[in-house]
Formats: C-alpha cells, structure tokens, sequence
C-alpha cells in the first residue's frame, strides 16, 4: 500500500516529514537503523528543494510517494522546481581534507547517494521526479 504526503516549500514543514517517516516505519515494521539513514537523506533533499528549488516567494507543493514490497523502499519525490537532476553533480573531491580545509556544499549528494541503493530521475513536464530505492 503506497503511503502519499504533500508538503509545502517551508523548512517548518519538515515536522510533517518526520512523522511520515516514523509512521512508514511502523507500518511496514522497518528497522530503526534504516529510518535514520532515510529520514537523514529525505531531510536534506527536501531541505534543498525549499532552499534551492524555487525563485520566488510563493507556496509550492512538494509530494512524496512511498511504496514498500519485496524488501525494497521506493520513494518518489515531485515538485516543480528548477530542473535539478541529482545524478548529474558531480561528487566532492575534497572528502579525504580536513573540515577546515574543506569547500562547502556536496556532502548532502554524497550522503544520499551513499545511502540509497539506487536513484533515479526524470523531468516530466515542469517537474522534477527523484525516485529513491532501499533494500531493506
């Protein structure tokens, strides 16, 4: 049974995020290691989106949609954003360097792409699609 959440482009409405996360979980009985690892990659995605995504002031609709069967976590993200395909970023080369050392931004990619298992995405329209894949 796929689980849906529609959110709006204000950091306030990560509480919302939250709750979805705790509530997926326990229905679907998904280790507690795991929800950490996605609620940490689904917080910064969608924090993005809210920062980055949008050139105006006005509300836009982020929609999640999470699917669980056969072990495997699908989560789509869609909003109308600027275009912003996650795969295309490059990955940082400054890992190994100190935190002093180090250039901001890139580290949120990396954690997401370290995380997830898969990602997918396309552009339909004026929309951004981020499809997150899991083994759990």
């Amino acid at each position: 049974m796929k689980k849906n959440l529609k959110i709006k482009n204000n950091i306030s409405e990560l509480d919302k995020l939250v709750i979805f996360i705790e509530k997926m979980a326990e229905d679907w009985k998904i280790p507690v290691k795991e929800v950490f690892s996605i609620n940490l990659v689904l917080e910064e995605i969608i924090s993005n989106i809210i920062f980055y995504a949008f050139d105006d002031k006005f509300d836009h609709e982020i929609h999640l949609e999470a699917d669980y069967n056969n072990n495997i976590l699908k989560i789509m993200i869609e909003e109308e954003g600027k275009e912003f395909n996650i795969l295309k970023v490059p990955l940082p080369d400054h890992l190994d360097t100190g935190v002093e050392n180090r250039k901001v931004g890139g580290l949120g990619i990396h954690l997401i792409t370290t995380i997830m298992d898969k990602i997918e995405y396309k552009r339909t329209g004026d929309k951004n699609q981020t499809f997150l894949y899991k083994k759990i």
